[in-house]
């Protein structure tokens, strides 16, 4: 298997998607990547338990990625060996009559790590520069001041919104969360085969929508939107990872080793020592409890 460099994925400057690769095998068959993410994933949760015994970080991972991309399936192997108490998984969706109420950062900020805890969002605040770029009037339903028309959402509008999610970024980024951002990138083929299956496994049924072929006929625009928003908000304290996505085993293996190559440079996160008085007296605890079984 190749070594993997997570520089090759992160986005550092402008990109254009049609020049970047969808397909990666890492130089590995099927059986070795799920070997290798076995591994990778079992060390994540050895990880995530010391961060929740340290309980000073937080880490938010980001999925973004088009339909069919992978994103629940991703989320459901690196993240399998994981204490359950130790992940909290949020898909968002159309925003509700609540949610409407506050400003669009409002359930996502509310859905941030507790210090010690992962947070995985499918789907994120990112949805806000994306779907709503190439559906303006869904901006309307947030019934924002000085926003009458669709007319009256410009380019001085979104770039406001970049300088926000790069304000929300960096502040909680300050406040002890690590955050992880991955364009699962799919080619359009490769879409096409997998709501292709969606149609013909019965399983697969009640994943699929005629929506789905609806905004397959707007990739182009979606592309564009994404390259914008990755080149605009790739930051040092919130990079962006650009995952090739259509083979699935491999996507897999890149997040994790991306994510655990990161977090292992956080030397300062480490299991609390015991307070010296309770250390002390470990043995005296320890004859207390070894009594109770004669």
């Amino acid at each position: 298997m190749q070594n993997l460099n997570a520089d090759n994925y992160r986005v550092k400057q402008s990109v254009a998607l049609s020049t970047v690769d969808t397909y990666d095998d890492l130089g590995a068959s099927e059986k070795q990547l799920k070997k290798q993410l076995k591994k990778i994933r079992k060390d994540l949760g050895e990880f995530q338990d010391t961060m929740y015994a340290h309980a000073k970080y937080g880490v938010l991972v980001c999925l973004q990625g088009m339909d069919t991309a992978g994103k629940d399936s991703l989320i459901r192997e690196v993240f399998k060996d994981f204490n359950v108490r130790g992940v909290v998984v949020h898909s968002f969706k159309v925003p509700s009559t609540l949610e409407r109420k506050h400003d669009y950062l409002w359930r996502h900020y509310i859905a941030l790590p507790e210090r010690g805890k992962f947070s995985v969002f499918n789907r994120t605040h990112y949805e806000n520069v994306l779907v709503t770029k190439v559906h303006p009037e869904y901006i309307l339903g947030e019934n924002l001041p000085r926003v009458e028309s669709v007319a009256d959402i410009n380019e001085d509008f979104w770039a406001k919104r970049y300088q926000q999610i790069n304000e929300f970024e960096e502040h909680v980024a300050q406040n002890g969360i690590i955050i992880f951002k991955f364009f699962l990138h799919l080619s359009k083929e490769e879409q096409r085969n997998r709501l292709l299956r969606r149609i013909e496994l019965k399983q697969k049924n009640w994943k699929f929508s005629p929506g789905d072929l609806e905004e397959r006929q707007l990739w182009g625009k979606y592309q564009a939107c994404y390259e914008e928003a990755l080149a605009k908000t790739s930051k040092d304290h919130a990079p962006w990872f650009v995952i090739p996505a259509d083979n699935k085993e491999a996507a897999r293996v890149i997040v994790a080793s991306i994510m655990l190559e990161a977090l292992k440079k956080y030397k300062d996160i480490e299991e609390p020592e015991l307070d010296d008085e309770i250390k002390a007296n470990l043995e005296i605890f320890k004859q207390e409890l070894e009594k109770e079984s004669k």
